[in-house]
């Protein structure tokens, strides 16, 4: 998506147990991520819009952007009523657990 802008913010800079992601489209902040990047592996705990920019394509995009940038991404015990967006972006079941994954074919 042209003119959206994520920016990953470490857990060490943010003295948390968790790295974030602000998103920003056209320089407008319109949501944050909450994940854990260790190398080419993301979990995502949650993706947050903000309920004025819903419905844009803000969040999709996030996890393209971040399909292109990690080998695999793990979207960390999925709710029920987001199954459908995350089937949507093309992630798969994990077994028996709540998570759903990608994982990036090799180039």
């Amino acid at each position: 998506m042209k003119g959206l802008d994520i920016v990953f913010i470490s857990r060490e800079q943010q003295k948390s147990v968790y790295d974030w992601a602000t998103i920003s489209f056209n320089d407008l902040s319109v949501g944050k991520a909450r994940c854990l990047i260790n190398d080419n592996e993301f979990t995502i705990f949650s993706i947050n819009i903000y309920p004025e920019y819903q419905g844009n394509g803000y969040g999709s995009a996030f996890v393209e952007d971040a399909k292109k940038r990690f080998i695999q991404i793990t979207a960390d015990r999925v709710r029920s009523t987001a199954i459908g967006f995350w089937e949507r972006v093309g992630f798969r079941k994990d077994g028996d657990t709540e998570n759903w994954i990608y994982l990036r074919e090799s180039d």
